[in-house]
């Protein structure tokens, strides 16, 4: 399908570029993108996507709307709050451009779905927060033959690549495997909720995502396969590292030896928060508190974290913990706390790692994000 009149004068600025013209901006028009995430890189990388005229854009995303994102999620406002991030994306980004199609993924992209949803789209963009998403998106573009356009940010620093593309030579570039072989121990990177991130930061790199997938469905410039390219928004330094493939990479090496999907929680050593022994939720421990139970509690958070916000208890960072574990009681019941509930499970694991005999420790279920939601949502959280 051709471009009408009307796409020819929102597009005219690409029109009129050398060698982009209406043969680009048509490809533009007939190609399939999938967004996975619509946070901080998720919300510049689809704005952009949708004022470009991307045809058709797959939205990937099972979260809510929370004020904490509003910092650097750019899509969203004050009325949006509580509301799914997908719907209020898609109903924004149609007002943007009438002409592009969307299609809403409000659901948590695993094992089981992954593989569907990819095969339907030509391209994937990559804008997750966590290891096992990022190793699932991979895993599942190259069992199914999709250029994966990765981005990830942290504090002040981001970093962007072209994953699995497969380049004008028919040379096959390559992916997040070749890079990060194995995921990091858990707990030892912060997430944006726990290390923070710089506002501006996701704009920066979503943008420049998103140029990578312009220039791979136009088939114009030179891709950022085979290169890693990091930048730090301090001093605006950059770098760019040469990757290349590893025989040894399990999943398309010389043997490879993962054919099919696996479990990306259980490979990036996380065994999730629920556990029935050591959760309790943000009910149960507004009952304890109530009820004048005989416990410990124990924010890990950092020391500025507390001072913004808390509810009561003792302040051990989780980086402290070794050093100050005598302040643990062993004859009561503790109970860790933290911002999302990743750094509390973290403490148990932690505690008990030093060999000292606690005979009932548990943490926030969901941590005080949880508890601002069910129980005191005038609670300030930094």
């Amino acid at each position: 399908m051709s471009l009408s009149d009307q796409e020819k004068l929102r597009y005219s600025r690409h029109l009129n570029l050398p060698d982009f013209g209406i043969v680009a901006q048509e490809k533009l028009k007939h190609a399939k993108v999938l967004v996975v995430g619509t946070g901080g890189l998720g919300a510049p990388l689809l704005q952009y996507l949708t004022a470009v005229g991307v045809g058709t854009i797959g939205v990937v995303d099972f979260d809510i709307v929370d004020e904490s994102n509003l910092q650097r999620q750019v899509l969203f406002g004050i009325g949006d709050l509580g509301k799914s991030k997908t719907a209020v994306a898609i109903s924004k980004l149609r007002t943007q451009n009438p002409f592009v199609h969307f299609i809403e993924h409000n659901l948590k992209l695993d094992a089981a779905n992954a593989m569907e949803i990819i095969g339907n789209y030509d391209v994937v963009a990559d804008g997750t927060d966590n290891f096992p998403t990022r190793y699932l998106v991979n895993d599942a573009s190259v069992l199914m033959g999709k250029p994966n356009v990765y981005a990830s940010i942290y504090r002040f620093e981001g970093q962007v690549s072209v994953f699995n593309w497969k380049n004008k030579e028919g040379i096959l570039g390559p992916n997040y495997r070749d890079v990060f072989p194995t995921p990091p121990p858990p707990g030892m990177v912060p997430n944006c909720a726990e290390g923070g991130v710089l506002g501006v930061l996701p704009g920066i790199i979503g943008s420049i995502q998103a140029s990578e997938v312009i220039k791979i469905i136009t088939g114009m410039g030179v891709a950022l396969s085979g290169r890693l390219f990091l930048i730090d928004a301090l001093d605006f330094s950059n770098r760019t590292l040469n990757i290349k493939r590893d025989p040894k990479n399990p999943l398309n090496g010389k043997k490879p030896s993962i054919k099919t999907l696996i479990d990306y929680d259980s490979f990036c050593g996380i065994t999730g928060d629920s556990n029935d022994l050591t959760d309790l939720t943000p009910v149960e421990l507004d009952r304890w508190l109530r009820e004048g139970h005989d416990f410990q509690l124990i924010d890990v958070r950092e020391a500025y974290e507390f001072d913004g916000g808390n509810i009561g208890g003792k302040q051990i960072s989780l980086g402290k913990l070794a050093e100050f574990v005598n302040l643990i009681d062993q004859n009561r019941p503790v109970v860790f706390l933290c911002k999302s509930g990743k750094r509390s499970a973290k403490a148990i694991e932690r505690v008990l790692a030093l060999g000292a005999k606690y005979s009932n420790l548990k943490h926030l279920k969901g941590g005080l994000l949880a508890w601002k939601e069910q129980v005191d949502a005038d609670l300030f959280l930094i």
